[in-house]
């Protein structure tokens, strides 16, 4: 194997589970958020969902990530988007498109502070619970 092909390989290696994690979580959290009834549950599970997506996204972008920085990070990206959201910027963004409605929102909530602290702890749980099934040289 040429030594641009190794490069490459051990580039994307790594990022492989990070990737489809990512793909399952957007599935299940616009999944949720469009398949389910409207209420309490459907609203929370996105906001539970995309911060455990930003989790996984970090992985994505930096593999060997530690977990606790990652779910920080998570946690504290999250919460900058909910805070942004007293500006009324986000509201106006929101209204431009679906897409960006679906990553700023429109309204500030105490309560999705909870949902994204949820989401962090679920990434952390999931990644650490995998990470022991497979042993302690698995990342």
């Amino acid at each position: 194997m040429s030594q641009a092909a190794e490069r490459a390989r051990a580039f994307v290696a790594p990022r492989l589970a990070p990737i489809a994690w990512t793909l399952l979580t957007l599935v299940a959290g616009l999944s949720g958020r469009f398949l389910l009834p409207k209420g309490f549950f459907s609203k929370y599970i996105g906001d539970v969902l995309y911060t455990t997506l930003i989790y996984v996204l970090v992985f994505v972008a930096r593999p060997r990530e530690a977990p606790l920085r990652a779910a920080l990070f998570a946690t504290g990206l999250s919460f900058a988007i909910e805070f942004f959201q007293l500006t009324g910027w986000p509201a106006w963004l929101s209204s431009k498109h679906i897409v960006l409605r679906l990553i700023f929102g429109t309204w500030f909530s105490v309560w999705d502070l909870v949902a994204y602290v949820v989401g962090a702890a679920l990434g952390l749980a999931i990644h650490l619970g995998i990470r022991a099934l497979r042993g302690p040289r698995a990342a």
